[in-house]
């Protein structure tokens, strides 16, 4: 067993392609391949199952990842030890819901980058409500996810920036043009929100119930993007962080309604599991999220 198979192995977990493993690593994909069906053959055991075209792993695979993934972070703590922190190289592993990756971790990578190229990102999307679990897991080293205030005794959890959320409508949606609603404006209206399952969806479900509103009409997405469109064409009300529509509504695409969700308090947050070793690279990575994130709410309180 190899020292580059571990790393292909946890590449190509992580990533749950091969194709994807081999362009990470420089590799050609027949390469990654032998050097999976390698371990394989010798630890007498499966790691991935290949379910048509999806690779996933085994019950085994999983429990095999964990120390992969403890063997090379203490080979990776070595070298620190051994070596200055300018030259940083490596791999770190990124997860975070569609939402953070498109506004909010661009900035992040892109600053990342400048300063570390040598650090291979590998990023994976998540639902926000799997991504505790992946650290849990050791699958991912650091995620970003929208929640409300978390206490955790297994995570260690810092809020970086509140979000707002509000109601969205296309300019020619009948409570477009109101200076003011009342709760009986919203009987009968189409809400356009992500699935049940996210907190946010929960506190939004929450917020109306408490006020007496059961009979909500709702349509359910799994991505932003959805829900922006189908407001913007009319559908209904769109629930949505504010900097998902930045965009449309400088353009008059959406139009903010004049109501408050009350007791929305959701913040993005960057997470990692309380017992990692944070190696330079991950504390390189921590600090430029930081950075980004203090620069993106001073603009967003001035």
């Amino acid at each position: 067993m190899e020292l580059r198979q571990l790393n292909t192995f946890r590449t190509v977990a992580y990533t749950l392609n091969f194709s994807r493993a081999a362009e990470v690593l420089n590799y050609v994909p027949s390469n990654v391949t032998m050097q999976i069906k390698a371990l394989e053959d010798e630890l007498g055991v499966r790691l991935f199952d290949r379910l048509g075209k999806q690779l996933v792993l085994t019950t085994a695979g999983k429990r095999f990842l964990t120390h992969v993934q403890s063997v090379l972070d203490k080979l990776e703590e070595a070298r620190s030890a051994v070596h200055d922190n300018e030259n940083l190289s490596g791999t770190l592993t990124i997860s975070a819901n569609e939402v953070l990756c498109a506004y909010r971790l661009p900035d992040v990578f892109r600053l990342f980058r400048s300063r570390y190229p040598g650090v291979r990102l590998i990023f994976r999307s998540v639902p926000n409500q799997e991504l505790k679990q992946t650290l849990f897991e050791g699958t991912t080293d650091v995620v970003f996810m929208l929640d409300e205030p978390i206490l955790s005794t297994g995570l260690t959890v810092e809020p970086l920036l509140e979000e707002t959320f509000r109601l969205f409508v296309a300019p020619d949606h009948p409570l477009a043009k109101q200076t003011e609603l009342q709760l009986e404006d919203f009987h009968g209206e189409v809400f356009l929100v992500n699935e049940k399952g996210c907190t946010y969806r929960t506190m939004f479900d929450r917020s109306f119930e408490e006020k007496g509103i059961d009979d909500i009409t709702y349509l359910e997405f799994r991505n932003a993007e959805a829900i922006k469109q189908c407001a913007i064409a009319g559908i209904g009300i769109a629930f949505l962080p504010e900097i998902t529509v930045e965009a449309e509504v400088k353009r008059g695409e959406l139009i903010a309604l004049p109501w408050q969700i009350s007791d929305l308090h959701v913040y993005t947050h960057i997470a990692w599991h309380k017992d990692k070793w944070l190696s330079p690279i991950i504390l390189s990575f921590i600090e430029a999220a930081r950075e980004v994130i203090a620069i993106e709410e001073e603009n967003k309180t001035v």
